[in-house]
């Protein structure tokens, strides 16, 4: 009975720990190809799953540039079964491609592994094509020198076949018809070739973006090809969008799943000090280590590795984006962000689930609403996370943003104008009608809740609100152009004052209360929110602000709300007096039935 592939492995490993000599493995690796070329069942094994063949005989320059076997490390494997079984889903049909994208931060190994991947397919399998793509000729070069050519250079002779380098950074073996290339990524790119294993390398960092390279490949790629686009995040971008798709396999990898990520510490002393350390202060890098300690779990000896490297950096910034903790987090434009990034990350973690999703659904006559209804939908673009509280308690104020251009979303933001808790929002891209129309419907259910929506682009809303009869909006102050006077008019109007005075106080709220932030879809809008070249502050190109305009809106227009014997207490935006938060227990609006 010959060895198997798991056993032979364990076997190398247990020899590299026990003499760590680079020669004692060369002849155990020559040793196992002379097993394969004598056992049917291992190289069947290996066919079945080519990374076996790279734990069994490759070899890779580690980080202290010392040649060593190649084994996969934590990491490494979760990727591998990853890609294991969306290999066994597409031949089962559960899924139509195979299109993986691997977010990672620094040095967790993946160019590495692919390129091995590619290069083990490529000498045990007929008609493999397998094309790489890197962000520049340098890395391009790298790869295939130290990635490629020289650990097939390490392998035993009785693994090689006929092989032939060219200048074009290939490896092609013509009796197997198999071969492997590396290229820069170009608009022009991969054209007259079929390839069935894609992969690109720091594609979030491609010159031309992804969509213009996708279109090169064009039919390039084979009906089964397996795609693999990994890269540490470059803000937001084409890589980002993929990500937000959904119709990719995302896989994160977390810099702490990274086993050598860790820092011993020199006694116990040290160890207690730095503990200490991370209680006694309350700046970002104290709380993102609490926070690793509290709720990752992370042991002591990893937080003093990752506080290491945030004090390197002359940037702090950019210990978000090469060692991420969350998604969002690597993909945020690191120094640029106007919202407490920390913050939001951390509500995000805990936000609550809403208690009801949906829409309304009413009568109309072409004068008035009546026999409004609330219909669940779990696909519905109103999310209500408090209902309505008792009347002599809670009054509630809705911030609104109208689509400008048919490029945004409409959107509205319900507050407890009291506490300026987020009790509801409602997003969409509806026509000015549809919208006007569920607002009408949301401010009767949230007992006639003060109404104010931007007036800047689409003023319908606001007429059609006041001609349905909806008694309370919002009332500016505005100067008359003609005769000069001061007159009142419904409506927030957004100007180069208001504006930054408005999204100021919001800056302040996510600061000291971003709990009071309950919409996940407003959380992550916030995160993307940037301070670009001329000091505004906007939503990245093919991005989006409404939800924040809607909610920045709604807290402006919180101190016109009247309260009439209210308990006591100091709001510290507003200064009048508010009441404890609650989370009521009954529906306290106006009579709407749930269907």
């Amino acid at each position: 009975m010959g060895y198997t592939a798991g056993f032979l492995i364990q076997k190398r490993k247990d020899k590299w720990e026990e003499l760590k000599s680079i020669e004692f493995d060369k002849m155990f690796r020559n040793a196992v190809a002379i097993e394969m070329t004598e056992n049917e069942p291992l190289r069947n094994e290996i066919v079945a799953h080519p990374e076996l063949l790279i734990e069994l005989v490759f070899v890779v320059v580690d980080k202290n540039k010392k040649t060593r076997p190649f084994f996969l490390n934590d990491v490494q494997q979760e990727f591998m079964q990853t890609l294991n079984r969306s290999i066994e889903d597409f031949h089962e049909g559960r899924l139509t491609e195979i299109s993986i994208l691997v977010l990672k931060g620094r040095q967790q190994g993946f160019t590495t592994l692919v390129t091995a991947y590619q290069l083990a397919c490529s000498i045990i399998s007929h008609n493999f094509e397998g094309f790489t793509l890197a962000d520049e000729s340098g890395n391009a070069e790298a790869i295939f020198e130290n990635k490629a050519k020289f650990p097939y250079s390490q392998l035993p002779e009785a693994l090689k076949p006929t092989e032939k380098f060219n200048n074009r950074r290939q490896l092609l073996f013509s009796k197997l018809n198999s071969s492997w290339a590396v290229d820069t990524a170009t608009k022009h790119v991969g054209r007259s070739r079929t390839i069935n294993f894609f992969h690109g390398s720091e594609c979030a960092f491609w010159k031309d973006g992804i969509s213009p390279i996708q279109g090169a490949l064009g039919e390039a790629l084979t009906r089964d090809c397996i795609k693999i686009y990994e890269s540490t995040a470059n803000g937001y971008n084409d890589y980002q969008k993929m990500w937000d798709s959904g119709v990719h396999i995302n896989c994160f990898y977390e810099w702490w799943k990274t086993k050598e990520y860790r820092i011993e510490f020199p006694s116990d002393e040290a160890r207690e000090e730095f503990l200490a350390f991370i209680s006694s202060r309350n700046d970002w890098i104290n709380e993102r280590l609490q926070w690793l300690q509290n709720e990752k779990h992370l042991d002591a000896e990893q937080l003093y590795w990752y506080w290491n490297k945030y004090e390197k950096y002359l940037d702090k910034d950019l210990i978000k984006q090469e060692y991420p903790c969350t998604p969002k987090e690597a993909f945020l434009l690191s120094g640029k962000n106007v919202f407490d990034t920390g913050k939001i990350l951390i509500r995000l973690e805990n936000i609550p689930k809403p208690m009801k999703v949906g829409y309304f659904v009413y009568d109309y006559d072409g004068i008035k609403i009546t026999n409004i209804k609330w219909q669940n939908d779990n696909n519905g673009y109103i999310r209500i996370y408090q209902v309505p509280n008792t009347p002599m308690i809670t009054k509630y104020c809705i911030g609104g943003d109208t689509a400008g251009e048919g490029s945004d979303y409409f959107t509205g933001h319900v507050l407890d104008a009291r506490t300026g808790v987020q009790v509801a929002t409602l997003k969409h891209q509806f026509d000015a009608d549809q919208y006007t129309r569920q607002m009408y419907c949301l401010g009767k259910y949230y007992k006639d809740a003060l109404i104010g929506i931007e007036a800047n682009f689409d003023s319908y809303p606001i007429k059609e609100l006041q001609r349905l009869g909806y008694h309370n909006q919002y009332v500016r102050e505005a100067v008359d152009t003609y005769t000069g006077k001061k007159e009142k008019r419904f409506g927030f109007k957004t100007t180069s004052l208001t504006r930054p005075t408005i999204i100021s106080r919001l800056v302040a709220i996510v600061r000291d209360d971003t709990d009071s932030i309950n919409d996940k879809d407003t959380l992550e809008e916030l995160l993307t929110i940037v301070k670009n070249e001329q000091g505004r502050i906007e939503a990245p190109e093919g991005g989006h602000d409404d939800q924040m305009m809607g909610l920045a809106i709604a807290h402006e227009i919180r101190e016109q709300v009247v309260f009439i014997n209210d308990p006591i207490r100091m709001d510290p935006y507003y200064g009048f007096n508010i009441q404890q938060k609650q989370t009521p227990k009954q529906d306290y609006g106006e009579k709407i039935v749930i269907i």
